[in-house]
């Protein structure tokens, strides 16, 4: 960074003279360095898949979740710093409570998505702050029909057909883009989810730490293990 950018690093509520806010992009960087999430759309619902390629030798799994429910119809994985995550998701699913008690029904996907988009993008307005160095990938069933969103440091938020963030995610977007097809059945998604997982690393995949989720309108969330994935396949 040239030595004129230094003082636009030092808070995300300042503008760099091109157009930048710094703190916003570490923000990415760190998202980058995260483990593999990846969502998938198919033609009954989601796919959410979490692979962490490393975790410590005495470490309980159950410390390392990837994957959790927001609300019955509603799931998620995440890229980036664990502790954000669980301050988002705790935050997300307090709004999904706080609608239901309101108006005595099940907060649609967008609107919950909106209401995480404008907490994050606080979050890049205030000095004292510091914007979250996550992004979610949130996919949900409503009555508007499937949907799977993911959203950025900045605050702002796309619907998607298939994502993927954290490590290798450029190279397993690409792959995405060229394999995805409308319409995928639950044993194609979850297919084309592991195939893309394995394209992140040359390396064999420790299958004991992928993780798996359906979101489905008849199921709402459910978690699945890696033998379930398989058997599903088959």
């Amino acid at each position: 960074m040239e030595a004129s950018e230094e003082r636009y690093d030092q808070a995300s509520t300042i503008f760099s003279p091109d157009g930048r806010l710094f703190q916003v992009e570490y923000a990415r960087e760190v998202i980058k360095k995260g483990a593999t999430a990846i969502g998938i759309k198919y033609n009954k619902g989601s796919v959410l898949l979490a692979y962490i390629d490393s975790l410590p030798v005495l470490a309980e799994p159950t410390t390392t979740e990837k994957i959790t429910r927001i609300d019955e119809h509603i799931g998620c994985t995440f890229s980036g710093l664990v502790a954000d995550a669980r301050r988002l998701v705790d935050f997300a699913r307090d709004e999904a409570q706080v609608y239901y008690q309101t108006y005595n029904e099940k907060i649609p996907v967008k609107t919950l998505i909106n209401i995480i988009g404008e907490y994050k993008h606080l979050h890049t307005q205030f000095d004292g702050v510091r914007p979250f160095g996550v992004t979610l990938i949130i996919a949900g069933v409503d009555e508007a029909g499937n949907h799977l969103y993911g959203t950025d440091p900045s605050g702002s938020f796309f619907e998607y057909k298939a994502i993927c963030e954290g490590k290798e995610s450029t190279k397993i977007a690409t792959f995405l883009d060229k394999k995805y097809k409308e319409d995928l059945t639950k044993e194609a998604a979850l297919h084309l989810g592991l195939q893309a997982l394995e394209k992140q690393t040359k390396k064999l995949l420790n299958y004991d730490n992928i993780e798996g989720a359906l979101i489905t309108d008849a199921e709402g969330f459910l978690k699945i293990s890696y033998k379930q994935m398989r058997h599903s396949e088959k």
